[in-house]
């Protein structure tokens, strides 16, 4: 029982859940300025703006140079392992979804004459620009200075 206690005393998991929790949160309110419309299917979908994935890592990796030190192993593991995930969310995952746009785009035009077509359509919301990136990387690296400052206060 006392790991689980410790789990939840650490800081640095806690911050960056709480990133990316507060960035798919932030996900309704730029649906609904850009589309007019709440959709809470955000809050548990990919792609979109801002990153998660971005805000998650970086304040993941923030966390850990901020209670490990800048020059440690740990905050260059941590750093690495967030620039791999944010260069798949705006490169890999991103490319995936403009491929599944295409495909669907064909299913849709050849089967326009009321054929059957008992497929699902492919999630077309994967990854990110290289702009939702950014701002998932800000938001995470602010969500952790701000909970180092409020926790040291």
């Amino acid at each position: 029982m006392q790991d689980f206690s410790d789990i939840l005393g650490n800081q640095v998991l806690l911050v960056a859940i709480a990133a990316c929790l507060l960035a798919q949160g932030l996900k309704l309110v730029t649906g609904l300025v850009m589309d007019g419309k709440i959709s809470y299917r955000t809050l548990f979908s990919t792609g979109g703006m801002p990153s998660a994935h971005s805000a998650l890592v970086t304040a993941l990796a923030t966390g850990v140079g901020q209670t490990m030190g800048w020059a440690s192993t740990e905050f260059a593991i941590a750093c690495l392992f967030a620039v791999i995930v944010m260069y798949d969310a705006a490169g890999v995952r991103q490319a995936v979804g403009m491929q599944a746009k295409v495909l669907n785009q064909i299913v849709d035009e050849i089967f326009q004459d009321d054929k059957e077509f008992n497929e699902e359509r492919l999630k077309e919301l994967l990854g990110h620009t290289p702009f939702q990136v950014i701002v998932g990387l800000s938001l995470g690296i602010g969500i952790a200075l701000i909970a180092d400052i409020m926790w040291n206060a």
